[in-house]
């Protein structure tokens, strides 16, 4: 499986919203491995299809709490509750990280890589993560909801 080469801020296609999937088929899913592939060997917790190119509302999330790698297809956030504030990165945004609010508890509903439709319920970092990546699919960066922003320290 090859990894996608990801685009970074100042790509237009970033700020384009995401048309919703309706064939669930080998084309889905050599997509959501590719984008499985290039999330771990960046080293994401997540990565929205518009990150790699593709105006698809899918998204991988890996955000290592024992439960693997969920994948979302035409995700949306039924509820939310709560608040938490802490920093993000995005493999977008390489140089920056940002100080952000999002919801603490969300519920979403997605449909899995066969087509079928689960709903479950996040917290925490998860929660952050689901937020994150649902914003890719409507052109929103979390450069646009930073409290703060501070360039990385080059490691």
């Amino acid at each position: 499986m090859p990894s996608r080469n990801i685009r970074i801020i100042g790509d237009d296609l970033l700020r384009k919203k995401s048309r919703p999937v309706e064939n669930f088929d080998e084309k889905l899913h050599n997509l959501l491995d590719d984008m499985a592939e290039t999330m771990y060997a960046s080293d994401g917790v997540g990565l929205a299809a518009p990150q790699v190119g593709i105006l698809r509302r899918v998204v991988v999330i890996d955000v290592r709490e024992g439960e693997g790698i969920i994948e979302m297809i035409n995700p949306e956030i039924l509820s939310s509750s709560g608040s938490q504030t802490d920093a993000e990165g995005c493999l977008s945004v390489p140089e920056y990280i940002g100080v952000v609010t999002r919801p603490d508890t969300l519920t979403f509903r997605a449909f899995d890589r066969n087509g079928n439709a689960f709903t479950k319920t996040a917290t925490g970092f998860f929660a952050r993560a689901v937020c994150h990546e649902l914003d890719h699919l409507d052109g929103v960066l979390f450069v646009d909801k930073a409290e703060e922003l501070q360039k990385r320290e080059e490691a």
